[in-house]
């Protein structure tokens, strides 16, 4: 698993409106875009230098493809970086305040210490 490219695809769409948005509405074709263009740029640095070797593995593309977050926290994403994307995306869809936030945790509770490596 490569938990840095998946926290990367996190943290990148997760601050850009568009992105989630056109995430939300169209996540396989969204991941594929990202992986294709994006996910071989170098942060942080100016131009189009890039790398070559960055890929989901099946499973990761499938958990991002589907909104799978307890796929993507069992296989190490960070969970503050799932959560807060998550919440911009399904927090309007729940009527009760912290609505998104308690799915979260119920879908998660399975989980018990020590929990997956997020280590990158």
């Amino acid at each position: 698993m490569s938990k840095y490219l998946v926290n990367k695809f996190l943290f990148c769409v997760d601050r850009d409106p568009e992105l989630v948005e056109r995430y939300r509405e169209d996540p396989v074709g969204t991941v594929g875009w990202w992986e294709q263009e994006e996910a071989n740029r170098i942060l942080a640095c100016h131009g189009d230098e890039r790398s070559t070797w960055l890929a989901f593995t099946d499973a990761e593309r499938e958990a991002l493809r589907t909104h799978d977050y307890p796929a993507l926290f069992g296989l190490g994403a960070h969970p503050f970086l799932t959560l807060t994307l998550f919440i911009a995306m399904f927090e309007r869809d729940h009527a009760e305040p912290l609505g998104f936030q308690l799915e979260y945790a119920r879908r998660l509770a399975h989980y018990s210490m020590p929990y997956p490596d997020i280590a990158t």
